[in-house]
């Protein structure tokens, strides 16, 4: 009996000591996950494309800037006819990249989309990103973690397709299913 009450008291005495530790070193926790995220770049000189439209279609006039985290210029590029443009970023540039689109029609809200992984180079600029960046920016920066809430959080889904309520069929391929 005296041995389950020292385990006991062993195991309330560990479980304390570890929530308090963890307590006290919550902001240095959240400091190492952010410096532990490698730092994509461009190691090489890299073509961005992609397409620019807003809510009311596809736009065909303006200029797409590229800046750095810092702000820094990059490059520019013009938007052709068919809505499309393609942005050479200088070799060894670091990402995150912020590709925005502005206009000179007064009526336009400048556009914006962020370019986090080294390995696509197709990046499509329209409200919807803008959406995405701003939320991100907002939850602290531009990291593949603040993306994802900040995709999530700004695209919709309707309830009735977060579940399978509703569904007729075999419910074990609606989502992709194992078999």
């Amino acid at each position: 009996m005296n041995t389950i009450l020292t385990f006991h008291k062993l195991l309330l005495t560990l479980i304390i000591g570890l929530v308090l530790s963890g307590c006290n070193n919550e902001s240095s926790n959240k400091q190492e996950l952010v410096s532990k995220q490698a730092v994509q770049k461009y190691t090489k000189e890299t073509v961005l494309k992609g397409r620019v439209s807003n809510k009311k279609g596809n736009l065909h006039s303006g200029e797409i800037r590229a800046t750095d985290s810092n702000n820094n210029f990059l490059a520019s590029a013009q938007i052709n006819k068919d809505s499309h443009y393609a942005i050479t970023i200088p070799a060894n540039t670091e990402l995150p990249i912020t590709l925005t689109y502005a206009s000179d029609d007064a009526d336009q809200k400048d556009l914006i989309s962020v370019v986090i992984y080294a390995t696509f180079t197709k990046y499509d600029i329209n409200d919807l990103t803008t959406l995405i960046a701003k939320k991100a920016k907002s939850l602290g920066g531009y990291t593949h973690s603040n993306m994802t809430i900040a995709a999530d959080a700004t695209v919709g889904v309707p309830d009735a397709n977060k579940t399978s309520t509703g569904f007729r069929g075999d419910p074990t391929k609606q989502y992709g299913g194992w078999h």
